[in-house]
């Protein structure tokens, strides 16, 4: 993971996405899953993102809209307007917005960079010495529970993209757009003397 910076929602978004919403949940209280008017913002979104994934930190073919604080829980605490506001909103591939389910998970927009590394040649995601004691467990769960570390969907783009850049089809500036994780790693590679080009 790295750390995104949260940007100012649409011109548009109150009254296309948040008002819809709230008056959708008023007359439906017993709802299973809310309306959806938050898609049509995933363009907006995506752009905030710089077309990353805020939980893998990659450009992916299937990434969505993702309620930060899931609906469950939003439910259970009676917060249910809170899943039509542009502050809840990540940008996640569909699979890891899948496995992240109900569960709570470090927030893309407050980790830190130094977080996180990614290891060469295996791809697997670490946590580093940088990650407070007290944000220990929740990374550790998140990496777990997202699959980040080396799950094989992950595994299998971090690999292409490497794979890539070995062949000499990629730069590092290029990783730095579709996989900065891996640039990073690359470039700390070099700095010890390690070129993992072909």
């Amino acid at each position: 993971m790295k750390r995104f910076k949260p940007v100012t929602e649409p011109d548009n978004f109150d009254a296309r996405c948040r008002k819809r919403g709230r008056a959708w949940l008023k007359k439906h209280p017993k709802y299973r899953r809310p309306a959806d008017y938050w898609s049509e913002f995933e363009p907006k979104l995506r752009d905030a993102f710089s077309g990353l994934c805020g939980y893998c930190v990659m450009v992916t073919m299937k990434c969505q809209v993702d309620h930060f604080v899931p609906v469950a829980i939003l439910k259970i605490h009676k917060k249910d307007q809170d899943a039509y506001e542009w502050k809840n909103f990540r940008y996640g591939e569909g699979v890891i917005n899948q496995r992240k389910s109900n569960h709570l998970v470090l927030d893309p927009f407050k980790v830190r960079d130094d977080w996180f590394e990614l290891l060469l040649p295996s791809l697997q995601l670490v946590l580093t010495p940088a990650v407070p004691a007290r944000q220990r467990k929740l990374a550790e769960f998140t990496i777990k529970r997202l699959g980040l570390r080396d799950s094989e969907v992950v595994v299998r783009y971090r690999k292409k993209f490497f794979e890539m850049y070995q062949a000499r089809k990629l730069t590092v500036e290029g990783l730095d757009e579709v996989a900065p994780l891996i640039a990073a790693a690359i470039r700390r590679d070099l700095a010890r003397g390690v070129d993992w080009r072909r």
